[in-house]
């Protein structure tokens, strides 16, 4: 339901998330060529609760998400996030990389994500410090 001034209320942002997050895994399953019979089998799920995630007519928990991600040989973080249960992710084209790669375990993911960013932080802190001139005694 949209507010008076064409403004949109809770239920109608958590009627789109759950659209979108129902768009987004057709998407995958269709890429991946899954029927929604055996994505449904796949997750853990039943099929009928399945195709009603996809029309958005359901939100999926947190739960249902991660076994639909494994259904889909695909990162639960990105399922969280376009479901707005995460924030968008940081690192850019190497922590894409790093989510993407189907050949390490979630856990490997993310320590390898955590290392990168502690390295990011480490490398602004520094570059924070020797841009910020130093005041002498005499210019205090």
């Amino acid at each position: 339901m949209t507010e008076p001034g064409g403004a949109q209320g809770p239920m109608d942002k958590v009627a789109d998330i759950a659209s979108d997050i129902g768009e987004y895994i057709r998407q995958q399953r269709n890429s991946a060529k899954i029927s929604l019979r055996q994505l449904s089998k796949l997750a853990g799920v039943s099929n009928p609760y399945l195709s009603q995630i996809e029309r958005g007519v359901r939100k999926p928990s947190a739960e249902i998400l991660q076994q639909i991600a494994k259904g889909l040989r695909i990162s639960a973080e990105a399922l969280y996030v376009q479901a707005g249960i995460l924030d968008l992710p940081m690192g850019g084209p190497v922590g894409d990389a790093i989510r993407a790669d189907t050949e390490l375990t979630e856990r490997q993911k993310q320590v390898l994500l955590d290392v990168y960013e502690s390295f990011r932080r480490e490398n602004a802190v520094a570059t924070t410090q020797t841009t910020i001139p130093e005041t002498t005694e005499e210019s205090a």
